[in-house]
């Protein structure tokens, strides 16, 4: 069995480096997120996978997780970014309850991502 590493949002952001890209046309997901249909969803297709995430909806409450690649089920939009997740089975878990990591806790995650993205 896989075990997929959990990390908090605020790691995805910092280490993978989301951004909006250039043409998007809908302002979701604080202007990063591309839609699941139309122009953007063109867009995420023509992008090369390896940069690809999707944000879906958890299976309880409001909580979401963003997950590499482009997923179908639960799918509430995708994010391209501008480090590769190299397939690597991670999640990254957006609680419904907004709260932050604090410096060293968002070090410790980054380097857990960095060790492994290295292998």
């Amino acid at each position: 069995m896989i075990e997929v590493s959990i990390f908090h949002e605020d790691a995805f952001y910092e280490y993978f480096e989301p951004y909006r890209h250039s043409e998007s046309h809908h302002d979701i997901w604080g202007g990063i997120g591309l839609e699941t249909f139309g122009n953007d969803l063109e867009i995420v297709r023509q992008h090369n996978p390896a940069y690809v995430w999707t944000v879906v909806d958890g299976d309880k409450g409001c909580d979401q997780w963003i997950t590499p690649g482009m997923q179908h089920v639960n799918r509430v939009c995708y994010l391209i970014t501008r480090l590769s997740h190299q397939w690597i089975d991670v999640d990254f878990h957006i609680s419904h309850r907004a709260h932050f990591l604090t410096p060293i806790g968002l070090l410790r995650q980054i380097n857990r991502l960095k060790h492994l993205t290295a292998n």
